[in-house]
């Protein structure tokens, strides 16, 4: 009976006791994106967070999205552009149909864009945020290579 009620309390533990991360965490999410290379907090013109960062030498940003008052940004978007590469419609496509990671675009000036977005409505473990930072790390060198980018 003893372990019945230990089992029990675990099961209702959160994650059964991992260091939960949802879209309060603001900070904890930026010392998370300086483990992959520079990053700094910075606030959108609606007062929600972004992160500004780089990777490799590749600048992106991490917007915090659907933030409410007194409530917790359910989402992450993980965003780069890339101002005068401008591949074509097809290649665009091709990455799109090939690649399951990253959402490929071309942007309103027919510029290279890529996004990776992330829910954290209910919260993810610590691990869990760092494997898609470390995914979001992959596509974006891939993406770069793909479009022909170099880094500063």
């Amino acid at each position: 009976m003893k372990w019945l009620v230990m089992a029990a309390s675990l099961a209702a533990s959160p994650a059964l006791g991992h260091d939960i991360f949802d879209g309060s965490r603001v900070d904890d999410i930026v010392t998370l994106a300086r483990g992959y290379g520079s990053a700094a907090l910075e606030t959108q013109p609606d007062g929600s967070p972004r992160i500004a960062g780089r990777i490799k030498g590749v600048p992106y940003y991490v917007f915090f999205m659907n933030c409410a008052e007194g409530r917790a940004c359910e989402d992450l978007n993980f965003y780069a552009g890339f101002a005068n590469l401008k591949p074509t419609l097809d290649a665009i496509n091709a990455w799109n149909r090939d690649k399951r990671f990253g959402n490929a675009y071309l942007d309103s000036d027919l510029d290279a864009a890529i996004e990776y977005d992330v829910n954290l409505e209910y919260g993810v473990t610590r691990d869990n945020l760092n494997a898609a930072f470390g995914v979001w790390s992959v596509v974006l060198d891939e993406y770069t290579g793909y479009i022909g980018y170099k880094a500063q």
